[in-house]
């Protein structure tokens, strides 16, 4: 239901390759680190978001998506569920085109907000899972 096959697709390949990976660190522990890097070998620009605003795979951090001086196209987000809606309103308020809730980050209201204001948004999946289905 919070994952079409169509609209992961069109995130995956046609939504942009700019991807704000919130709650991504140097923390090689944390699933973040590894989809992100997933992320650059697909071809896709990851844009660390997180309090520390590290640099992480060769990619300048940011402390927050409003700190960011450039557009991002997707806002992946490692952040659990209590914290992820306030995220998706941050996308909506950049200007992205799709938020991405990962594997286990579920908030059907900010579901709703997010789709109400345009924006494509898949919620409980890996975009890492999802990109080599695609083939």
């Amino acid at each position: 239901m919070y994952a079409d096959a169509e609209t992961i697709r069109r995130i995956l390949t046609a939504t942009g390759d700019t991807w704000a990976v919130v709650g991504l660190s140097n923390n090689e522990a944390r699933a973040a680190h590894g989809v992100a890097e997933v992320l650059q070998r697909y071809g896709k620009r990851i844009v660390p978001v997180h309090p520390k605003a590290e640099t992480v795979h060769g990619e300048q951090g940011y402390a927050s998506l409003a700190d960011i001086p450039f557009e991002v196209d997707v806002v992946d987000v490692f952040v659990n569920s209590r914290l992820a809606g306030e995220v998706a309103d941050e996308a909506v308020a950049v200007g992205a085109k799709a938020v991405w809730f990962q594997l286990g980050v579920i908030d059907e209201a900010a579901y709703e907000r997010t789709r109400a204001a345009g924006l494509d948004m898949v919620m409980d999946r890996c975009p890492a899972i999802e990109i080599p289905r695609l083939g």
